[in-house]
C-alpha cells in the first residue's frame, strides 16, 4: 500500500511539473500565418531567411517630444520569434528622459546599455530599491513582475536594449494604470492625499489620448 502511494505521489509531482512549465516545441519553428493568428503556422517549406531577421530597430525612435521612445520587437513584427518564448525592445532616451516605473507581469527583462549613462533599478516586494547608474556595455536584470525604471543621466542621448523571456511579456506603466484608468476619483484622492484639482491634472496627463 505504501509503495502504491509513493508511486502515485511521484506521478503527481511529474504532472505538476509538466503543467507548470511551458510546453516544448514540437516543430523547429512556427511562422504564424498572420499577426492576428499566431496559433496557425504556415507551411515550413515557404519560410525564408527574412522570417528570421529584423531590421526595424537599426535606428533610434523619435524621443524628442516626450524624451523617451520604445520599439517592441515581438512576433507581430518579427515572425521568426513566434512560439520561441522571447521578445525584445529598444528604448531611446533624450537627455533627462525617463522610462516611468512599470512592470512586466509575464517576463524577466535583461537590459543592456548600448549607449549613454542610465540610472536604472527596480523595487522588490519589501520596497527595497536596487538601483545604480549603468554605463555603456553594462547589463541589469529586472525580475518578473517587479516595478522598474530608467532615466538618462548622461550628457547625450542614451539607448537600452531589453530582452524578455516571454513572447508576450505585458506592460503596466504605473502612472497610466493608476491615473489613466477609471478608478474612482474619491479613492485616488484619499489614497494619495490629492485635492480634486491635483487629481484632475494627473488624470488629464496620463489618460489615454
Amino acid at each position: 500500500m505504501i509503495n502504491k502511494i509513493a508511486v502515485l505521489l511521484v506521478v503527481l509531482l511529474f504532472i505538476i511539473a509538466a503543467l507548470a512549465s511551458d510546453p516544448d516545441p514540437v516543430m523547429d519553428f512556427c511562422i504564424a500565418k498572420s499577426a492576428d493568428n499566431s496559433f496557425t503556422c504556415k507551411n515550413s517549406s515557404t519560410a525564408t531567411v527574412e522570417d528570421f531577421t529584423y531590421s526595424g530597430i537599426k535606428f533610434a525612435g523619435n524621443f524628442k517630444q516626450t524624451g523617451f521612445s520604445s520599439m517592441a520587437v515581438n512576433s507581430n513584427v518579427f515572425p521568426g520569434l513566434n512560439t520561441l518564448g522571447m521578445s525584445f525592445v529598444r528604448a531611446d532616451f533624450d537627455v533627462g528622459g525617463v522610462n516611468v516605473p512599470h512592470f512586466h507581469p509575464r517576463a524577466t527583462e535583461v537590459g543592456f546599455v548600448l549607449e549613454g549613462k542610465i540610472y536604472s533599478g527596480f523595487v522588490d516586494t519589501k520596497n527595497k530599491v536596487f538601483a545604480k547608474v549603468l554605463e555603456k556595455g553594462e547589463v541589469m536584470v529586472f525580475p518578473r513582475g517587479l516595478v522598474h525604471f530608467q532615466m538618462n543621466v548622461g550628457d547625450g542621448p542614451a539607448t537600452i536594449l531589453g530582452s524578455f523571456d516571454s513572447q508576450n511579456p505585458g506592460l503596466m506603466k504605473i502612472p497610466n494604470a493608476v491615473f489613466g484608468s477609471d478608478i474612482k476619483e474619491e479613492l485616488l484622492e484619499k489614497a494619495f492625499g490629492l485635492s480634486s484639482k491635483e487629481l484632475s491634472k494627473l488624470k488629464k496627463r496620463f489618460s489615454p489620448s
